[in-house]
């Protein structure tokens, strides 16, 4: 059996194109290789070129063309916005161009051209990428509101706990204001009725998700990841949705608690607190997203009780 020929050190460590292997000296037949990966045309990977998002933008790098970028669904997972659904490695990559070129066509390829004059390109994990104030408003033709809601949450937020190598809010409110000011293209409408939803501060999908179904069910919007304290100054903590003047606070249940034990008992120290403060809490778990109208039930239930009326 004939040694397989080892491949420059360059083109093991990311995918790359074809025409820069051959003009480094690689072989047709190593390029034929069973242990390479062909996940576009003209492109071979060492393994792995579909395995998540950024791997499989990653692999088609080599094939962008000059102005070139991701753009829609795909920069909007790049942003790490939260959407309906995770990458399905069977789903197509948005990419975009900016007109007067014609959009870029590619097996596994969804093609844009883009008009807007004020879209620009950031890079992000080095991957030129639409703006996340752009790539709002391009979800914004498809993307239901409560969901863009959703994702113009996450884009403003400052965390209260940041990752140190991320820059964030990755947009500024007032920024995204302006730009579906000026804006006038696909899903203009949406955008702005979208916009005037979105809060500061809101830290999941979910959340997001609960404020807009207490708020359309008639019931007061509640204040978003506040700091709470007992009427007799003792700090009580964080609440996801406070409704202060009602003592009720509801909140989501992630898979934190399942999965983190640390989390856990800190947030179970933390509901006692408000426990023994007289609070009234509402922890709504995946369940509750699914069921929109027992959701509201259960927090209008603990409004009436504490004297709310509609």
């Amino acid at each position: 059996m004939p040694r397989r020929v080892p491949l420059p050190r360059e083109f093991l460590r990311k995918p790359f194109a074809v025409g820069d292997a051959r003009a480094a000296g690689v072989g047709e037949g190593r390029l034929r290789g069973k242990d390479l990966e062909r996940p576009f045309h003209g492109v071979r990977s060492s393994g792995g070129s579909r395995d998540t998002l950024l791997s499989f933008c990653r692999a088609y790098e080599p094939r962008l063309g000059a102005g070139q970028f991701f753009s829609h669904w795909t920069a909007a997972q790049l942003w790490r916005a939260p959407l309906p659904y995770e990458f399905d490695p069977t789903e197509n990559l948005h990419v975009a161009t900016r007109a007067p070129h014609r959009a870029p066509r590619s097996r596994f390829i969804t093609g844009h051209q883009v008009t807007d004059p004020l879209a620009s390109v950031r890079l992000r994990f080095g991957l030129p990428t639409a703006d996340p104030a752009t790539t709002w408003l391009q979800l914004a033709r498809t993307l239901g509101e409560a969901n863009l809601v959703a994702v113009a949450d996450h884009l403003v937020l400052t965390p209260v706990y940041p990752e140190p190598t991320e820059l964030r809010p990755y947009v500024t409110l007032d920024e995204l204001s302006s730009r579906v000011a000026a804006y006038s293209g696909p899903g203009s409408r949406r955008a702005a009725a979208a916009l005037e939803r979105v809060r500061l501060g809101v830290e999941s999908r979910p959340e997001t998700l609960v404020r807009l179904m207490i708020v359309d069910a008639g019931m007061p919007e509640p204040e978003i990841n506040p700091e709470v304290w007992s009427d007799d100054g003792e700090w009580l903590g964080r609440g996801d949705m406070v409704l202060r003047r009602w003592k009720v606070l509801v909140e989501y249940d992630g898979d934190q608690h399942r999965t983190n034990t640390a989390q856990y008992e800190k947030d179970m120290a933390r509901r006692e607190r408000f426990r023994q403060a007289h609070w009234n809490g509402v922890y709504i778990r995946k369940r509750g997203l699914r069921y929109p109208a027992e959701t509201v039930e259960r927090v209008r239930t603990a409004l009436l009780r504490a004297g709310w009326r509609p």
